[in-house]
């Protein structure tokens, strides 16, 4: 990592940008030095004994069955539509929220109600949307989650839907499109969830979102990608933070006649001396893991995705498509006009062997400044002598624990589910999982079939049904040379084990596995994870959005008989029957999976 970050920095590290926020990155003020610190919480609602969640605990409670009904609404109006920016420099057609790129920062409490209408303003071409709400459980609402096929038609060129759902964890996620693979083209934001935390700071520097960058349009990307003889290998053209970077425009292809801006600005981040800060950090990628490393500065890890952990220290974070971390840094390194790099980088590890990793340029940078520093200039600090990862992993499951301590409950059923690629009739390159790629139907989602009692799916919808269990084990085995994050929404699983080859039946912790909402499986690896199921249609896939729009991705039915139970809100029929209405008389061109 040192010496390829230090020529990053000569290359591509200009600090003063030559183009304005808003040519790079529309409405957002995102890393940018008047992007505001964070309160501690929000301050606009009941505290009783002081805090918005009273007396509940981040080491005390159990958050699946103890959270606060503050019964305070947050209110947001988001508006999807096309664009052209350069978040490096590279001139690009976009997809904004309320003409951001990242979208705006959704905030609220532990406890509080969010309510977001989505407009789907996207012309030119018209395309469907949804908006998944990363992270969240949806007890009770899991029409709200964002799955198009899954639990809800798309919404309608022209039309809006409004999520509503209580925010029963804490701590930092993303919002993002899931229709095909529209996300990595621009509808991006965070979710700042504030609640209790034994791991004392001063400052809470906000979200910090890392993400791969792509030139070309997410649309343009998958046809290729799924054509006969297509590649699936994908490759990004840079790496940004908070949806910036610089951009050597000598490497634009030949013939790209788009306009390309040299050193157009980096993000820039203002740390306060002897202050220990929070910073909340986003993979909000495509496919890329990334490498998180300050120069100098230890980080302490006090949360992975929704789940607070017994604090560990380190010197990089490694992060997966759809993971987070909360860290402290303490800017006790140096005076008050030190300045240093902040650096992300896409590992290599997530190319194949005698393959470079999938990115033209893999290294993201922003400048960090103490109080005193001067931020026209360029940070000169050194960057950590730390390889790269030779395998796509995450941090050792032996250090990261969960604050409170949850024992791993017996499995009453276990699924083995298989990852393969392959080439079908077509000489398409396909992802295979548990034996299907999965294709969706934007018509019929599995959730409103089971709401009426049809538990009989399409092979190719890809369903699994767990009945009643109460744990539910799935051992995933990777059989291809690419690793992948694996998200199970609706809730936070157990992590059992993960490692090379096959199983051997070892349970790290089994008196409190690490918990969370994404984990990295390697490649010709094993990952072991367990849930609780709350009643649901529940999407589990690989966060690649390359490999989702290939077919790698499933749904889980759990307790049938109370989803046929549930109560869906009208708006729900309301949105399919718009579509259907809308795909009636326009022929939509689902080219992939669909989600």
């Amino acid at each position: 990592m040192g010496l390829l970050a230090g020529l990053v920095t000569d290359l591509l590290s200009g600090v003063v940008g030559k183009l304005s926020q808003e040519r790079t990155n529309g409405a957002s003020t995102l890393g940018t030095l008047v992007s505001p610190f964070l309160a501690y919480f929000l301050t606009n609602n009941p505290l009783p004994n002081g805090y918005p969640w009273g007396k509940l605990t981040d080491w005390g409670t159990n958050p699946y069955k103890d959270w606060p009904h503050t019964g305070v609404i947050r209110n947001y109006d988001f508006t999807l539509s096309r664009g052209v920016i350069a978040p490096d420099g590279y001139q690009r057609d976009v997809l904004l929220v309320n003409g951001a790129f990242p979208g705006p920062l959704i905030e609220a409490n532990w406890g509080d109600k969010i309510i977001v209408t989505v407009r789907n303003n996207i012309t030119a071409p018209e395309e469907g949307t949804v908006v998944h709400w990363h992270g969240f459980l949806q007890e009770g609402t899991p029409w709200e989650d964002g799955a198009p096929g899954v639990t809800q038609c798309p919404i309608t060129p022209g039309k809006s839907f409004t999520y509503e759902f209580i925010a029963s964890l804490y701590g930092t996620t993303w919002y993002h499109a899931h229709y095909s693979a529209q996300y990595s083209g621009g509808v991006v934001g965070p979710m700042v969830i504030h609640g209790p935390s034994k791991y004392k700071y001063d400052i809470d520097v906000g979200p910090i979102m890392l993400s791969d960058w792509y030139h070309k349009s997410y649309y343009d990307i998958v046809k290729q990608m799924l054509a006969p003889n297509g590649s699936p290998r994908v490759v990004s053209d840079n790496n940004l933070i908070n949806g910036k970077m610089n951009f050597d425009c000598s490497k634009v292809a030949a013939g790209d006649t788009k306009p390309c801006t040299n050193n157009a600005g980096i993000s820039k981040f203002r740390l306060k001396k002897g202050k220990t800060h929070r910073l909340r950090l986003i993979n909000a990628g495509a496919e890329g893991v990334q490498r998180f490393t300050i120069d100098g500065h230890n980080l302490t890890v006090i949360a992975n995705d929704f789940v607070p952990v017994k604090p560990y220290t380190t010197n990089v974070v490694t992060l997966g498509v759809g993971q987070r971390a909360d860290v402290l840094v303490t800017a006790n390194v140096g005076d008050s006009n030190s300045a240093f790099w902040m650096r992300s980088n896409l590992s290599g590890c997530a190319g194949t062997p005698n393959t470079p990793p999938p990115a033209n340029q893999p290294f993201a940078v922003a400048a960090v400044y103490y109080d005193a520093a001067d931020t026209s200039k360029a940070p000169t600090s050194k960057a950590w002598d730390i390889p790269d990862a030779v395998r796509c992993t995450n941090d050792d499951l032996a250090i990261t624990e969960p604050l409170f301590p949850m024992p791993l409950p017996a499995a009453t059923f276990t699924q083995t589910m298989d990852i393969s690629i392959f080439k079908n009739a077509s000489d398409v390159t396909l992802w295979k999982f548990d034996g299907v790629s999965m294709r969706a139907n934007y018509d019929s989602p599995v959730l409103l079939q089971a709401n009426q009692g049809n538990f009989t799916f399409p092979t190719e919808w890809n369903v699994r049904n767990f009945y009643t269990n109460s744990s539910v084990r799935i051992i995933v085995h990777n059989n291809s040379p690419a690793s992948h994050p694996m998200h199970l929404h609706g809730h936070n699983f157990y992590v059992l084990n993960e490692g090379p080859g096959e199983w051997d039946g070892t349970i790290v912790r089994s008196s409190n596995p690490q918990r969370r909402d994404v984990q990295l499986v390697r490649p010709n690896g094993h990952l072991v994870l367990q849930f609780d199921p709350q009643p649901g249609v529940w999407a589990f896939h690989c966060h690649v959005a390359w490999h989702a729009s290939g077919g790698f991705f499933s749904s889980f039915v759990v307790k049938p008989d109370d989803v046929k139970k549930m109560r869906v809100p009208d708006t729900v029929q309301q949105t399919c029957r718009q579509w259907r209405a809308y795909t009636s008389a326009n022929v939509v061109d689902q080219i992939d999976s669909g989600t």
